[in-house]
Formats: C-alpha cells, structure tokens, sequence
C-alpha cells in the first residue's frame, strides 16, 4: 500500500456564498492528492503522456462529512491500496488543521495507449516504482 500526503490551502474563490468550499472543488483537491503522490514515487502524468499513456477518470465517488472554509489548511491523504494493472485506485480523505475528516472518496483512472486509445498495462516504469509499497 501507497500513501501520500500533501496540503492546500483553500482560496476565496473557492468557497461559495456560505463560505463553504464548493462541494466541486473537492474532485480538483483530489487531483492535486493523485498527482502529488505520482510525483512523490518520481513518476507524473506529464511523463506517462509524454511517453504515449494519459490517465483519464473512470470513476469518482465523494462523501461530505464537514465543510471546509476560506484559507483552511487541508491535507490530503492519497493511498493506492493495490498494485495498478490496466486501472488505478486512489482513495482520498481530506482533513482540516485541525485534524478533523472533512472529506473521503475514491477515483479509479484507466491507463489508455494513446495511439489507439484503448486500455493497456500500467507502464513498466511506473510499476518498478510503485511495487516496492506492496
């Protein structure tokens, strides 16, 4: 299993008329989780398209527990708790600086060959890197 942590801090324009942060702008904070934790194991997704993969979203899941507020300190917790094949997993849980859960979900991303734009294998690149945690 793989774990990550980043932080965030919420901007103004990312809150809504109740000052809560907008319930879409979590998909964005779990974006910044995945591809921070990519580029915590020396990998990224400008890499991976480079070398002809991209890594669309499959499937994305959220749940709300407390909302988040203008210039709140979130961290991000990311984990990959299996080891990719042609999918990827990550599960997130969002946290304020108070160390309390605002938020948990999941994505699941497809590894897509560009040139046919079909699913392939994770590459192998990114395999020799990630299967150390597992």
């Amino acid at each position: 299993m793989y774990i990550s942590e980043t932080t965030i801090r919420v901007r103004y324009a990312e809150t809504d008329r109740m000052g809560y942060v907008y319930y879409g702008n979590y998909t964005q904070y779990f974006e910044v989780g995945r591809v921070e934790a990519l580029r915590q194991l020396g990998s990224s997704y400008k890499d991976m398209e480079d070398n002809g993969v991209m890594l669309p979203v499959y499937t994305c899941n959220i749940k709300y527990h407390k909302p988040a507020f203008y210039d709140d300190l979130l961290i991000i917790k990311t984990t990959i708790k299996e080891l990719p094949t042609a999918r990827i997993t990550f599960d997130y849980e969002i946290y304020n600086q108070k160390n309390e859960l605002l938020n948990t979900g999941n994505t699941t991303l497809v590894f897509i060959d560009m040139k046919t734009n079909r699913p392939c294998p994770a590459p192998k690149s990114f395999i020799d890197k990630i299967k150390a945690y597992f």
